[in-house]
């Protein structure tokens, strides 16, 4: 059985089908329509909801994410708020007023998940900043209203003052969040021929997967879910991690940034800014926000897709993993992790605990410094039809260490998208390793490509443009390690220019 509150209500659920979504369960089984699929799949943003939950500090944490791709199970112990419940007795929310005022809605579909994305954003937030709000509006998608009017609702939203309905409950929500998280047995939810286990510890987690080897792990399930939601499959033994406090555990010391498996994205995203923006700014792209408070990097790595934008990243700075079977651990690079198409080491029963990710030096104390005592260049790029929320043609994370003399101590080139799995570029790299970082070496190394690679030609790209890609994307790497973008004035200098004339060049030969 799973609890949680639905508003102000406690909610307990034992006979339901687990493949339900959240969605289904406010439309269908609570006649909360006001909460509507578009795509039900995460990318229209119709669907949003608000989860309430409790941090490390006992505090309400307020996170817009998506219904149609999120099961049920995913909400025991936590509150759900639909747009049902964030009007007041009397009047409007104020940001639904702030819709109202600014006319910030047309046919009316999409206008709901709008509200409760602001609505989310609002409670940790009190006055306006166009930044926070591209990011928390992100996930949805208008097609009548326009966003200029959607971002004067938000403007004057945030900056309104309002003490909402939610705040005089706030001590009791809180306690009453804090009795659900005290049960400490494994719950159970099911139906028919369909089960989900929810195991409270890792020790129950691998009990029981040793128990059902042939279930399903479930951690965010925005991936799983589309899978129920558009190709109607139906999971009969699913195991969600959601519960299991050592998988939402972080730490971080002189040597690693160490990422339980449970860890949303957007757990990540701050845990990882100060040590490397590029991984971090990354994930701006990978997915909305409503996504990146479901999904976990460990579920991106699991998923062994060939074009997953975390593992090139995580191979680059040669990240492992450790991996649990029962009682057992071992520990495998992220390089060695994949075996082929959708196949890895994973043994039956077997599951990632946890992702280390090397800290190459600690961040400077003051930011804007930083550079200039780099010991290592990092970078990652995404090449895809749509600049956010879109699925790469190829993404490569590109991670460099010179010597005093500017020779290539240690190079790790890893490309996704590029074959059947993610991978490094072996003969690339060798053919840099011990000779001068310069525009000449790696002219030269660029070919070396042709024989890492022999990627295939899909909707997204040719296997001819993600060659062409690949190389232009090292020359990029190699310019900008050098730190050439522009001159004092803001002009781009002349060797930046000739190289940007360069790739286009070679570009529009394949476009």
């Amino acid at each position: 059985m799973i609890q949680f509150l639905l508003n102000n209500e406690l909610v307990s659920l034992d006979q339901i089908n687990p493949n339900t979504t959240v969605l289904q369960y406010l439309r269908d089984m609570r006649s909360r329509t006001g909460t509507k699929e578009g795509c039900a799949s995460g990318d229209c943003g119709a669907c949003t909801v608000v989860t309430v939950e409790l941090d490390t500090n006992a505090q309400l944490v307020y996170k817009n994410i998506n219904a149609c791709i999120t099961f049920v199970s995913a909400l025991d112990g936590k509150q759900l708020l639909s747009i049902e419940d964030i009007k007041p007795s009397q009047g409007l929310h104020c940001t639904q007023q702030a819709m109202v005022d600014n006319d910030g809605s047309q046919c009316g579909y999409c206008t709901p998940g709008f509200v409760m994305s602001l609505f989310a954003l609002k409670k940790h937030q009190s006055e306006y900043d166009k930044h926070s709000v591209q990011q928390a509006l992100g996930g949805n998608l208008c097609r009548c209203t326009g966003y200029r009017a959607i971002n004067s609702a938000a403007e004057q939203a945030l900056n309104t003052f309002e003490v909402d309905h939610f705040e005089p409950l706030a001590d009791q929500t809180k306690a009453d969040l804090a009795q659900l998280a005290s049960h400490t047995n494994t719950q159970i939810i099911e139906q028919d021929k369909q089960r989900c286990h929810l195991p409270k510890d890792i020790d129950s987690l691998a009990q029981i997967y040793l128990e059902n080897p042939d279930s399903t792990l479930l951690a965010g399930g925005t991936d799983l879910a589309i899978a129920v939601t558009q190709h109607h499959q139906q999971f009969s033994s699913l195991i969600s991690l959601s519960n299991v406090n050592e998988l939402k555990q972080v730490s971080i010391d002189d040597q690693y940034i160490t990422i339980g498996a449970a860890v949303t994205l957007a757990q990540c995203q701050s845990l990882l800014a100060p040590y490397y923006d590029d991984f971090a700014n990354l994930f701006d792209r990978f997915a909305s926000l409503q996504v990146r408070h479901q999904a976990t990097l460990a579920g991106n790595i699991a998923n062994a897709s060939p074009i997953g934008d975390t593992p090139p990243a995580l191979i680059a700075l040669g990240a492992k993993l450790t991996l649990r079977k029962g009682t057992q651990q071992r520990v495998v690079s992220v390089a060695d992790f994949f075996i082929d198409y959708r196949k890895t080491v994973l043994q039956p029963s077997e599951f990632i605990e946890k992702i280390q990710i090397p800290i190459i030096e600690q961040p400077a104390p003051n930011k804007t410094n930083k550079s200039l005592h780099k010991t290592f260049h990092f970078k990652i790029y995404k090449v895809s039809k749509r600049l956010e929320d879109d699925i790469s043609a190829i993404c490569v994370g590109c991670f460099l260490q010179l010597d005093d003399q500017q020779q290539v101590t240690t190079i790790r080139l890893a490309y996704g998208g590029m074959a059947a799995i993610a991978k490094r570029a072996t003969h690339t790299e060798q053919s840099l390793i011990g000779k001068t970082w310069n525009i000449e070496n790696i002219t030269d190394a660029m070919a070396q490509l042709r024989l890492d690679f022999q990627p295939m030609s899909d909707f997204r790209a040719s296997n001819r443009y993600r060659l062409l890609c690949a190389e232009n994307l090292l020359h990029k790497f190699y310019y900008e390690s050098q730190g050439i973008h522009s001159n004092n004035d803001g002009s781009p200098s002349a060797e930046s220019a000739i190289n940007k004339s360069h790739l286009k060049t070679r570009i529009s030969d394949y476009v």
